[in-house]
């Protein structure tokens, strides 16, 4: 079933709805009238017998399209009707008194189901927390308060040429730190988290893991070695293409790719963590009971079961639905060793805008001096490992200090005062971060300098 969403005019309430046939298979919105003209196409009305469920999501055809195709089939007597919309829209349309007649919210969206959470958007959803557990090990991946529950988690990690990789002489990588060694310069892909929409958390996954100070530190050396990617660099597609040996991504991607056939390969490396999508019903639905029944479905078993298709290649939240899996393809319920972690999403939500700022002023700004910088790291450390001495050790340690350093403290990061300066006064604490971000490598390169006079 092709999914198609096409805007509606206002006596329809700007909602998007289901249309029969096809335009192409094309996502993009259309007016009624245009896709009229077009194709003689008319709106889907459910018949007068049926039940209607209206659906807001924030996914594309390629994971609504299989499982609406399954709920209508298991249940004929419910009509679904799909709203798309990004977070920020979705999140002003459920805030109305109506919410706009809305009766289920589903997608990926970190930060918005636990604002509409905090303003009473939600109904409490019954599950059985036997066979849906609500977090990986010790990490909450739905509500506590059932309020919102976790469809499909995402891991973070690194896809991967293997051809490119060989020609350099370098083995898959392990671990984030993997990618700060010079001998990958050049041949690394960072997305930029200002553009990319999944890679706040990924930096987040990494600042998490290693602590603030050393986990920026370890994402400007990367970022040293590699290309930044802005709207329209898609890592796997580099990757796939030869254009870069890793890139550091969301898994879906690279996993879809590979099923494809494209060459792409995928790695978990040591702690990283799967993030969640949700599903909610909304406070003031209008069709509750079809709701209920549609979250129910989403949450079952052979609806999980879907995620699982190579097309999709998303992590089921039921650890009843994995059965027999490929390698590559991780249980987060049963991972290896080291894998994972406890990544804290709330956390993660307080820093997600200062993420993108730090990183835009830190890296995106200044990436030929900050990969000038690091590239004269690397060739004093490689000097001075072919002559020992304690006092340039001590030298360019404070170098590498400097070099990775941020001018926002861990603290600083989750003050509401402070972020809300931030996000007032944008450009005037750009200017106070760049100003110390200058002068950190400027006495970086001053070191590096004096350690090099003597070889």
């Amino acid at each position: 079933m092709n999914v198609n969403y096409i805007t509606t005019v206002s006596r329809l309430r700007g909602r998007w709805l289901q249309v029969n046939g096809t335009l192409g298979g094309a996502r993009r919105a259309v007016s009624v009238a245009a896709a009229l003209i077009l194709g003689g196409v008319v709106l889907a009305s459910p018949a007068a017998s049926k039940d209607t469920v209206v659906v807001l999501t924030t996914y594309h055809d390629d994971v609504v399209g299989p499982v609406v195709k399954a709920f209508e089939t298991a249940h004929p007597d419910i009509a679904v009707e799909l709203v798309w919309k990004q977070g920020i829209e979705a999140f002003g349309d459920l805030s109305k008194p109506d919410q706009s007649g809305i009766d289920v919210f589903w997608g990926p969206s970190l930060s918005t189901f636990p604002a509409l959470r905090d303003r009473g958007a939600f109904r409490a959803i019954t599950v059985d927390r036997a066979s849906i557990p609500g977090r990986i090990g010790r990490q909450q991946i739905s509500d506590p308060n059932g309020l919102f529950e976790a469809y499909e988690v995402a891991g973070y990690g690194l896809a991967f040429n293997l051809d490119r990789l060989k020609e350099r002489g370098l083995g898959v990588p392990k671990a984030w730190r993997d990618l700060a060694t010079p001998r990958v310069a050049g041949a690394v892909g960072l997305p930029i988290p200002a553009s990319v929409g999944f890679s706040p958390a990924l930096y987040d996954v990494i600042l998490q893991s290693e602590g603030w100070e050393r986990g920026w530190a370890l994402i400007s050396e990367i970022a040293g070695n590699g290309k930044l990617l802005g709207i329209g660099g898609s890592p796997t597609d580099l990757v796939a293409a030869g254009d870069i040996a890793v890139g550091l991504t969301i898994d879906f991607y690279p996993m879809a790719a590979a099923a494809s056939g494209r060459p792409v390969g995928f790695v978990y490396p040591a702690r990283t963590a799967f993030l969640p999508a949700h599903i909610a019903t909304t406070a003031s639905a209008p069709n509750a009971k079809a709701a209920a029944t549609f979250v129910a479905f989403l949450l079952s078993r052979p609806a999980q079961e879907l995620l699982l298709r190579p097309d999709i290649r998303r992590h089921p939240i039921r650890p009843d639905a994995y059965g027999k899996i490929d390698a590559v393809f991780a249980n987060p319920f049963a991972p290896a060793d080291d894998i994972t972690f406890a990544y804290d999403a709330d956390l993660g939500r307080l820093r997600r805008g200062v993420i993108s700022a730090l990183f835009d002023a830190a890296i995106t700004s200044r990436h030929q001096r900050v990969a000038a910088l690091w590239r004269a790291i690397h060739d004093a450390e490689a000097k001075l490992a072919a002559q020992p001495n304690p006092k340039y050790s001590e030298l360019l340690a404070e170098a590498r200090r400097l070099a990775g350093s941020v001018p926002v403290s861990a603290e600083a990061a989750t003050d509401p005062a402070r972020l809300a300066r931030i996000k007032s006064y944008p450009s005037d604490i750009a200017a106070v971060w760049n100003a110390e971000l200058d002068r950190a490598h400027e006495r970086a390169f001053a070191l590096v300098r004096r350690v090099g006079a003597d070889f």
